[in-house]
């Protein structure tokens, strides 16, 4: 029997995707948005493919502030973008 692959699906432009081909946005008990690069980290996740339109999608739509339930500043996104350019280059 195939081992099932967890799905997961993209807040920015809506496909499903194998986990580990997504990065993992969490929201920290403390409320804090961050990039989970190891996807362990404990808090709630949210999934994003890993290419920046997507996340940028995701911030047009409110898709992450939608999983979270609370609204995230412009900041935020700048951080996650940056972030997203570090990992991206690797």
């Amino acid at each position: 029997m195939a081992k099932k692959i967890p799905l997961r699906q993209c807040v920015g432009c809506g496909e499903m995707k194998g986990k580990k081909e997504m990065m993992r946005v969490l929201k920290t008990a403390e409320g804090e948005i961050c990039l989970d690069v190891t996807g362990k980290k404990n808090g709630r996740g949210a999934y994003v493919c890993k290419s920046l339109g997507c996340l940028q999608a995701a911030r047009k739509n409110k898709g992450l502030e939608r999983s979270f339930k609370i609204s995230i500043p412009q900041e935020v996104y700048e951080e996650l973008e940056k972030e997203f350019d570090t990992i991206e280059a690797q």
